[in-house]
């Protein structure tokens, strides 16, 4: 459905207005029209073309089997993956990290989004697709609805609903325009996003498909990586992304010079390729608002380390989903009778991904040298970064040989450091564990600012 088909009224009405058809939002308007509300699901882009975006493409298996969504198939699937092998900055030193959690999918992006958007029109989602948001409506201190407009021209539509999800990825089009007196965080500050570049390459052949690559090296991608995701055996998603922080440089420019340049991409024929920009942070806090919900890159839900945010979209939108369906229910759409999206989603993902932010500060403010030196004495094993992946505590293997080696570069204060930072990763952990309830969170949330100041201001 177009707005055009609405070119004679001015508003419509919907329980729910899910903003953003990803992953993420697909799955919200799904799940709420299953339950039996009305929902409309507004994106920009024309309807053949959502799902298409810069991305990994890579997901784990276990997404699919804890939410039971079916996982990728035919068009959808490029590829599996068993694994991840991570270089240090020299290349001298590989982590080979696989087993459970690690088992999962390469796609093909816009095949998967086009499935996931294809499910909630089904299940009886009205779409209205080539449409901006242009703000959101508030009134009566709550969010009652959207401005939107056709990208085609036409008159601006004013939708009004019970509860609005905004699942508009790093654009955040309703989040961004909150009341500024409510305490969101609208803006996320350059240092938790990564900018990157990404091409799809056709190459002569792939040693092992089945393990993604990732490169740790601060000259070449500094605060971020860069990857080499097969996609069969001829075809690979190759990336770079940086920190947005400082002068950063140009991910494309260096993609050229420093991964395009291997062996491997001699004769290697460009497929497609573009930047974007993802949120490499603990989850926004809080999530929710009055009359609304975020969800996705809206909400900072990709895995703070390697940005990937399919798994986590699929989580938070089902859960948002049903929180707003049972506050709608219950004619109580405020901020306290959503708070439980916070706590819900905390527990299953997000304190796993504040630990994860905790260790990604830490990894940004080593240079080269810590990170060979910290891979080649093995000071945190595979196993232990598997574990660490999936929400366990960091476990270090600081011997008494590394301790020589490091003393003998001057080097204590990195293996401090890294010991600290264990210990803050488990203690955020905890914090988010147990989210707490609206009266309770001003204190919880100068704990955890403090928390993240010190790992911040930590010397190495």
């Amino acid at each position: 459905m177009r707005l055009s088909d609405f070119s004679e009224v001015k508003m419509r009405k919907y329980d729910v207005i899910v903003v953003g058809a990803g992953t993420g939002g697909s799955t919200a308007a799904k799940t709420a029209a299953k339950i039996g509300y009305k929902v409309c699901l507004i994106d920009q882009k024309p309807k053949g073309k959502i799902g298409d975006k810069i991305c990994g493409e890579g997901i784990g298996k276990h997404h699919f089997d804890n939410l039971r969504i079916s996982p990728p198939k035919g068009e959808e699937l490029a590829g599996l993956v068993k694994g991840i092998d991570v270089f240090s900055p020299d290349l001298k030193t590989v982590f080979r990290v696989e087993g459970e959690g690690l088992h999962g999918f390469m796609i093909n992006r816009l095949e998967f989004g086009q499935r996931f958007l294809g499910e909630a029109l089904d299940s009886g989602v009205e779409l209205l697709d080539n449409t901006r948001v242009l703000n959101p409506i508030v009134k009566n201190d709550s969010i009652q609805g959207v401005n939107v407009k056709s990208n085609a021209g036409g008159e601006t539509v004013e939708c009004r609903r019970s509860v609005v999800i905004d699942a508009s990825g790093m654009a955040a089009v309703v989040r961004r325009q909150t009341p500024e007196e409510w305490g969101l965080e609208r803006e996320i500050q350059g240092e938790d996003i990564v900018v990157l570049y990404q091409e799809i390459r056709e190459v002569s052949s792939i040693e092992e498909p089945e393990y993604c690559q990732i490169c740790l090296d601060q000259d070449i991608s500094p605060g971020g990586y860069y990857w080499i995701f097969p996609k069969g055996e001829r075809t690979v998603n190759v990336g770079l992304g940086v920190q947005m922080k400082g002068g950063f440089p140009n991910p494309r420019e260096q993609l050229y010079k420093h991964v395009l340049s291997k062996p491997l991409f001699n004769n290697s024929r460009r497929v497609r390729g573009g930047g974007g920009i993802v949120s490499t942070r603990r989850p926004i806090n809080p999530m929710v608002g009055n009359g609304v919900l975020f969800v996705g890159d809206a909400a900072c839900h990709p895995n703070p380390i390697q940005g990937g945010g399919i798994g986590p979209s699929m989580l938070a939108g089902q859960l948002a989903a049903k929180v707003a369906c049972e506050a709608i229910e219950e004619d109580d759409v405020s901020r306290e009778r959503m708070w439980s999206y916070n706590s819900e989603y905390m527990i299953l993902y997000g304190a796993k991904a504040a630990g994860l932010d905790v260790f990604r500060i830490f990894l940004q403010k080593c240079g080269n040298d810590e990170l060979n030196y910290g891979m080649s004495n093995r000071l945190i094993r595979e196993e232990d970064v598997l574990k660490a992946t999936r929400g366990e505590d960091l476990r270090l293997n600081i011997t008494d040989k590394a301790r020589r080696v490091f003393r003998g570069i001057r080097r204590l204060s990195f293996l401090k450091a890294l010991g600290v930072t264990a210990d803050k990763m488990k203690e955020i952990k905890e914090l988010y564990r147990h989210f707490p309830e609206p009266k309770d969170h001003a204190q919880w949330s100068v704990k955890v600012e403090l928390l993240i100041k010190e790992i911040k201001n930590m010397n190495i």
